[in-house]
């Protein structure tokens, strides 16, 4: 679950905030370049000076993945839809666009990304660099997606890169997380736009979790979420369809999608945060209160929905196998713990990629993706969680909280050494670098 709107930035202290609020950043400097040459030259800048360079998206990430007391680059003014190739099936888009006018360009046009994630408010460059995935048997994530980029390295010069061009590049900075330049362009593979039927119901989660591996076959894109205190389920299943486009009657998707998921879903966690003691009857309640429905429509109609209930979010990617015992140890823990869990566990799937440091690299992974609402206590949660996904071998979001560092991430990561060994060619005095970097890549 996700959701998210522009992050806050007070005008006279120069604080930057993430959605969540957990995170800030108190630049030196913050700029919004509008070309590729600008951004370059701000990098450059910030060189001669000895500044440390970030570019920061809407916010969206739970970590400080994109914090800097130095130079801080926002995506405002970096926009837009630069080029669609029909023949070769792709679009170019500068970093700082908001997947939303991405995804709207494209309908217009009558094409579409293969896949994407619940949400669409981040931008480009901000969702790839993290990661971001939706859920798929043989579609990947956002990053998966791409065919070509421009980065401003350290030194200020532009480099472009794709599977024939600077390969070595392109396959890290895929998910580069900001550590080896800054994305100025990105190049999506598109495919012609196509009808998505969305078949979601309530399931029970002894069901679920033995019929996961069927659901995963069966469906093109299957996910559930499972309400902590109760045994309930809501599933959803996306297959493709010729048609005709059948959409949700705008009062029901109003009443499911806002009034429900976000109205009352709001009033529900404000009640849980006040009297945590109430929570599990409050899920049982919740978890009742979304009924089976089914509709049709183009893609990032069905795959996305807006969140606007604010929370603090840990997701790890798990060896698909190991999706159901973690997700039963995760159950069993909190039945156990004494804890007052308000939110459901989101579980999606996907197919295994080749970049290095994707959580699906190398592996079919499984996403079981935790969260509490903002400003209620999540440590004892989180960490007993993470201990659940550990012994799994576990890979975190790198857009999400968690604890793990250089040592055990170089240990469920395969091809970790390749990646830190190209950022020490590309940025040795590691302009790009931070505290989360330095933490979770070493050096």
């Amino acid at each position: 679950m996700s959701g998210i709107i522009a992050p806050r930035r007070s005008a006279t202290s120069g604080t930057w905030r993430n959605w969540a609020g957990n995170a800030e950043a108190r630049p030196l400097r913050t700029v919004a370049p509008a070309t590729t040459e600008a951004l370059a030259e701000v990098v450059r800048r910030a060189a001669e000076d000895g500044l440390p360079v970030k570019a920061v998206g809407t916010g969206h990430s739970f970590t400080t993945v994109a914090t800097t007391g130095g130079v801080l680059i926002r995506p405002d003014r970096l926009t837009g839809v630069r080029r669609i190739d029909r023949e070769a099936g792709t679009v170019t888009v500068a970093a700082g666009t908001p997947l939303h006018v991405l995804n709207r360009t494209l309908a217009r046009e009558g094409l579409s990304l293969t896949n994407m994630g619940d949400i669409m408010e981040q931008t480009v460059s901000g969702a790839t660099s993290t990661g971001t995935h939706g859920t798929g048997r043989d579609s990947g994530s956002l990053a998966a997606q791409i065919a070509a980029m421009e980065l401003v390295l350290a030194d200020g010069s532009v480099l472009r890169c794709s599977r024939t061009e600077n390969p070595e590049v392109f396959s890290a900075a895929r998910v580069g997380l900001g550590a080896l330049g800054v994305i100025t362009e990105l190049t999506f593979e598109v495919e012609p736009l196509f009808l998505l039927h969305a078949r979601e119901e309530p399931m029970r989660f002894d069901r679920v979790a033995a019929e996961f591996d069927q659901l995963v076959a069966e469906n093109e894109h299957f996910e559930f979420y499972w309400f902590p205190h109760t045994e309930n389920c809501n599933t959803k299943r996306n297959n493709r369809t010729q048609g005709p486009a059948v959409p949700l009657p705008r009062m029901r998707g109003w009443v499911d999608d806002e009034l429900l998921s976000n109205g009352v879903f709001q009033a529900v966690c404000s009640l849980g945060r006040a009297v945590p003691a109430a929570v599990p009857t409050v899920a049982r309640v919740s978890s009742r209160a979304l009924s089976a429905r089914s509709y049709s429509d183009i893609p990032y109609k069905v795959f996305t929905s807006p969140r606007r209930v604010r929370f603090l979010e840990m997701e790890y990617a798990v060896p698909r196998e190991a999706a159901m015992a973690a997700l039963g140890e995760l159950k069993s823990m909190t039945e156990r713990g004494g804890l007052r869990i308000g939110f459901p566990v989101e579980v999606r799937t996907a197919p295994a990629d080749d970049i290095p440091l994707s959580t699906a690299g190398g592996r079919e992974s499984a996403y079981l993706a935790m969260h509490v609402y903002r400003g209620t206590p999540h440590e004892a949660y989180f960490t007993a969680a993470e201990r659940i996904m550990t012994a799994h071998g576990g890979r975190p979001h790198w857009g999400k909280l968690h604890t793990r560092d250089a040592e055990y991430l170089s240990g469920v990561y395969p091809r970790f050494a390749e990646f830190t060994a190209l950022r020490d060619r590309l940025d040795p005095e590691r302009r790009f670098g931070n505290d989360y970097l330095r933490r979770v890549l070493g050096g």
